[in-house]
């Protein structure tokens, strides 16, 4: 399955680029619904750094790992879910210039649901938005947190 949301945003793709190599950026983005515990930070975005949280899935909390598999600098980066709630979750971060002070986000995820068949008939639609409420919040909090740097 895949999940794809894009936005244009009117900072530079250096503006972009630095939000999200900033320290606490995580934190900023995971939306105040979701219950959850950042036990491990990741060092960077480099390939290697690891995040692991936990989240709060019903009455149960689940752990989530994530591994950074792919760095450009300034340009790219993707992370793979070692641990936690989907069979297979690949998270590219995309960061393209359109301009001096115009820049875009693509969220370009490529995701399995536990279960198989059964998990995305069951599952797929929740899911799905699922990730558009998470990626809206998201790119809203990417945008207001760019354009206070910019400024």
């Amino acid at each position: 399955m895949r999940f794809v949301k894009e936005s244009s945003f009117p900072v530079s793709a250096e503006v972009l680029w630095a939000f999200h190599e900033r320290e606490g950026a995580l934190a900023l983005l995971t939306p105040p619904w979701l219950r959850t515990e950042l036990v491990q930070a990741p060092a960077s975005l480099e390939v290697g750094s690891r995040v692991v949280m936990r989240v709060k899935v019903g009455p149960l909390w689940r752990a989530i790992e994530a591994e950074h598999v792919a760095y450009e600098r300034g340009r790219m980066f993707a992370d793979r879910m070692v641990r936690g709630p989907f069979a297979r979750w690949l998270h590219r971060h995309v960061i393209t210039a359109r301009g001096p002070s115009e820049s875009a986000l693509t969220d370009d995820v490529d995701y399995e649901l536990p279960l198989g068949r059964l998990g995305r008939a069951l599952g797929g639609p929740l899911a799905r938005r699922e990730l558009e409420r998470l990626f809206a919040y998201r790119h809203d909090v990417t945008r207001r947190e760019c354009l206070a740097a910019a400024t």
